[in-house]
């Protein structure tokens, strides 16, 4: 195994144990992105990165643990009958939501790797009764799916997880059908992160230094062989000092904040 490939394998491991993690915790752990950063296991609330959901048809509060960074399903233009997939569905959220707008005769597909994610997602999925939403266990670089099988792909704030993301996007291609098209949330970048955010394990879960430029993350999508992309919004997202400082210090974050470097939450759109 070359180094390459070693480092995104530990970087896969680290935001596995995280996100197990999350799942174990309470609902409120209000950790975006997963993470816990800080002195004695204190858990740092990023709920800046997350939005509300309470006002969308299909929304579940027992499948919400403040991971996302957008609304990906309000802006996916699901239709009925269509057969959704929700990459890094965490404990159901998305899928949820996706299933209220494809109603019974579609489908959704929900992807995690962590198992206690899948768990819960499928726990949700019981109580709620639905026969149509199934959870699969799998890697988003290498989904364990048919080729030409999806109308719509969604995913929210977890594609600045995987390590190769011209591999995702690659996949994401591949399992949409023609003319399908995916409505994805995520954090990209404006300018270089420090090097000690950059390189921090914690951050990396945090969704911060796996993040990549703004305008590196549309030329994947591009290369992937997307058409039509688009923005459907953009936002700034500030993280406190008190998070920050935990990976800086107080002279560094000061130069951070005066180096223009912006973090942006995006739902962006495209069409294969």
């Amino acid at each position: 195994m070359d180094a390459t490939a070693a480092n995104n394998k530990k970087i896969k491991e680290i935001v596995r144990e995280k996100y197990s993690q999350i799942a174990l915790q309470s609902q409120d752990s209000g950790c975006c992105c997963g993470c816990s950063c800080g002195s004695n296991e204190e858990t740092v609330d990023y709920t800046q990165f997350s939005e509300s959901y309470d006002s969308l048809k299909g929304y579940n509060s027992d499948a919400d643990l403040g991971l996302g960074c957008g609304l990906p399903t309000q802006f996916a233009k699901i239709k009925k009958g269509d057969t959704v997939v929700d990459l890094g569905s965490g404990a159901g959220n998305d899928c949820f939501v996706a299933r209220a707008e494809t109603g019974e005769n579609g489908k959704v597909i929900g992807i995690d790797f962590s198992d206690e994610m899948l768990a819960k997602a499928r726990t949700n999925a019981a109580k709620l009764g639905f026969s149509n939403i199934e959870f699969i266990k799998g890697d988003i670089e290498e989904l364990p799916l048919e080729s030409n099988i999806a109308n719509v792909v969604v995913s929210n704030c977890v594609l600045n997880l995987v390590p190769d993301k011209q591999k995702a996007f690659n996949q994401i291609f591949r399992i949409l059908k023609p003319q399908g098209h995916f409505s994805i949330s995520d954090v990209v970048l404006i300018g270089e992160l420090p090097s000690k955010l950059r390189d921090a394990a914690e951050m990396y879960a945090g969704c911060v230094s796996g993040a990549i430029q703004k305008n590196d993350y549309l030329d994947v999508i591009r290369n992937a062989g997307f058409k039509n992309t688009i923005i459907q919004k953009e936002k700034a997202i500030t993280i406190p000092d008190e998070i920050m400082l935990n990976f800086l210090n107080f002279e560094e974050l000061k130069a951070f904040k005066q180096s223009g470097v912006g973090i942006f939450s995006i739902t962006v759109y495209g069409e294969k």
